[in-house]
């Protein structure tokens, strides 16, 4: 019965030692797509406003900017329709999709039937709110610490 005992103990803790190895690769995969989530949005909000001025005289330019606002919608569901979403990162989760459902009504208000509304592009809170999701980027990057 001793024996038991212990190879029940021992197979417990392999078991949590399984358990907590793939939280982290969990987490670690969690932090990873995020960051890169993180990175198109920055990259966007880097890009956009100079496409936006050139856009206003180049209509050809237009075009361009709405694929880009269609395929950054594209990500933004995808980011915000993740699941299983490591325990740790449960928190910051929450607040990065609050923020990205923002984005996507921000996004949603500039996109008139697929065609890019300039002007309300301009004096939308879409390159604010990709600053928000920014800030959280340290907190982010500490779940792996």
């Amino acid at each position: 019965m001793k024996k038991f005992t212990i190879m029940l103990v021992l197979a417990t803790m392999l078991l949590s030692g399984c358990s907590f190895l793939n939280e982290v690769n969990d987490t670690l995969d969690y932090v990873g797509v995020t960051t890169e989530h993180i990175e198109r949005l920055n990259t966007f909000a880097e890009e956009a406003p100079q496409l936006v001025e050139d856009a206003l005289s180049n209509p050809e330019l237009v075009t361009e900017l709405e694929a880009k606002l269609t395929t950054l919608k594209t990500e933004i569901e995808e980011f915000i329709a993740l699941s299983d979403i490591p325990t740790i990162a449960e928190d910051i989760h929450q607040e990065l999709v609050s923020k990205n459902e923002l984005l996507l009504e921000e996004i949603n208000k500039v996109l008139e039937n697929g065609h890019i509304a300039l002007d309300k592009l301009e004096n939308s809170q879409i390159f604010t709110t990709i600053s928000d999701v920014t800030s959280l980027m340290n907190r982010i990057e500490n779940l792996t610490q």
